[in-house]
């Protein structure tokens, strides 16, 4: 159902039993699956692409032109997943150019009130982002990570699997996965999300192994290479405690510890 006050392109493509609420503007190019709720005000501008049974509420601002001064109006992308929840206020840029061209958030993202997504950013499934978190450009969130509220992530930060990041929380460096981070003006470390993992079904076996690796990388005053190679020879290889040692070799702006 379209409420007759709202304004759609006639070159969107919207899905029959799809809703948008009444003064919300659909641009030119916009896909938007079945399911999807739109609620009123809700601004979604070109060249965007929003999953199946997706709900967008009022006064959103979705797919709007990066604010980066490079950008010169070429044609640029962002794509909603699946299931994913968009809260009062948010605002999410489409891509640029020379970053990708491309902004994705992934399936079952819950974005809270005020949360703001740059340009050519990449969530995984099941991000939770509070009240007024902010994402510059070029970030990229790993699945089942949270964000807690005003966290401000600096440009081409990772946040990895898992991770949750306390609220009020400058990030400048890459988080690692499955840990804890808070502080402000620049966030640390303060162990392992355990209750977290526990809340996603991770085993015994994985828990124990991962706080141990997590001592030997930030607790014994060791190198990063020093620490790789003790949790390389010390610890079980599990497939998590690899995503954790790929992930801090691969860090380009260096690791929060």
């Amino acid at each position: 159902m379209i409420h007759p006050t709202a304004v759609v392109d006639s070159r969107a493509k919207i899905d029959s039993d799809v809703e948008i609420g009444p003064y919300a503007v659909i641009a030119r190019d916009v896909q938007i699956h079945a399911g999807t709720i739109i609620g009123s005000h809700v601004t979604i501008d070109q060249d965007t692409t929003i999953g199946s049974d997706c709900k967008i509420f009022q006064h959103a601002a979705i797919g709007a032109v990066p604010q980066a001064l490079k950008y010169q109006g070429e044609r640029t992308f962002l794509r909603i997943g699946r299931g994913t929840t968009i809260r009062e206020f948010v605002t999410i840029h489409r891509g640029t150019a020379f970053g990708g061209g491309m902004t994705e958030i992934g399936e079952e993202n819950f974005l809270m009130a005020y949360t703001h997504i740059a340009h050519d950013c990449f969530t995984g499934r099941k991000v939770i982002f509070a009240n007024a978190a902010s994402l510059g450009g070029h970030i990229r969130v790993g699945d089942c990570a949270t964000l807690g509220a005003f966290v401000a992530v600096h440009q081409f930060v990772r946040v990895g699997n898992y991770a949750f990041v306390g609220a009020m929380s400058g990030v400048s460096k890459d988080i690692p996965p499955y840990v804890l981070a808070s502080g402000s003006p620049r966030a640390k470390l303060y162990g392992l999300n355990v209750i977290g993992l526990k809340r996603h079904d991770f085993v015994r076996e994985t828990i124990v192994a991962l706080k141990r690796a997590y001592r030997i990388l930030f607790r014994f005053g060791l190198t990063l290479n020093e620490a790789i190679e003790r949790v390389t020879a010390e610890v079980d290889q599990l497939p998590e405690i690899a995503n954790l040692l790929a992930f801090i070799k691969s860090s380009e702006r260096g690791v929060t510890r």
